[in-house]
């Protein structure tokens, strides 16, 4: 196993690790459908979790039966619609939304010289990385438009750590869900999960929220 001293950089999801952006995803699907007169639920909220923008919108349409209602060109701009909301709530964010004890690791990470790099799937993680008061952290950022494939395909990890000029093995990921962590286990990568432990099972190491993500919490796991 890939020793503490031998890591030389960090490559980051965004969501769920160094900040909450699906409440802002569920506020802007909400707004779409109360202007199509569909009837939010959580139970459509939740299923949206974690599917492709018009896919989401197929769900919307289905729960207000309006799913023959609108020609294929007609869906784009409703899920063009519902990315400008979408914008507006990242554009109302602040430091205040990094996720606990996250700015005090990455200035930690700074200050002892380990490179960083985000590998989120998001158009928008340089919007929200603005907003957060984080863009200098992250000079490195593997573009969404160069993937050829999603996670759990290792690949935009791999790239995380290109940008970065290291071998994977001198890397550690960090995830908030199962693909992300099997994409990291991919690249070659230490995977450091931050959530449910069964969920995150594959894990090299998983701590239960943000707060727990230190160097000293992550050296005690590597050495």
């Amino acid at each position: 196993m890939t020793k503490f001293a031998d890591i030389k950089g960090f490559v980051f999801d965004l969501d769920g690790v160094i900040t909450d952006t699906s409440i802002l995803h569920g506020t802007a699907w909400h707004q779409l459908a109360d202007s199509l007169g569909v009837t939010w639920t959580k139970e459509l909220g939740d299923g949206l979790k974690g599917i492709s923008r018009m896919d989401s919108l197929e769900m919307i349409l289905k729960a207000g039966h309006k799913e023959n209602d609108y020609t294929q060109a007609q869906k784009e701009a409703l899920a063009a619609q519902k990315n400008t909301n979408y914008v507006a709530e990242v554009d109302k964010m602040t430091p205040a939304n990094i996720l606990p004890g996250m700015k005090a690791f990455l200035d930690d990470l700074r200050a002892k010289g380990y490179q960083l790099s985000l590998a989120s799937a998001s158009k928008n993680a340089p919007r929200v990385l603005g907003k957060l008061g984080l863009t200098d952290y992250f000079p490195k950022i593997v573009d969404p438009a160069s993937l050829k494939h999603g996670k759990p395909d290792p690949e935009i990890y791999t790239k995380g750590a290109e940008l970065l000029n290291l071998d994977p093995a001198q890397c550690i990921g960090l995830e908030d869900a199962a693909a992300g962590v099997q994409a990291i286990n991919g690249a070659g990568e230490t995977s450091l999960g931050i959530g449910d432990a069964t969920e995150l099972g594959a894990a090299d190491m998983v701590f239960a929220d943000t707060s727990e993500v230190t160097l000293a919490n992550i050296a005690k796991h590597l050495d």
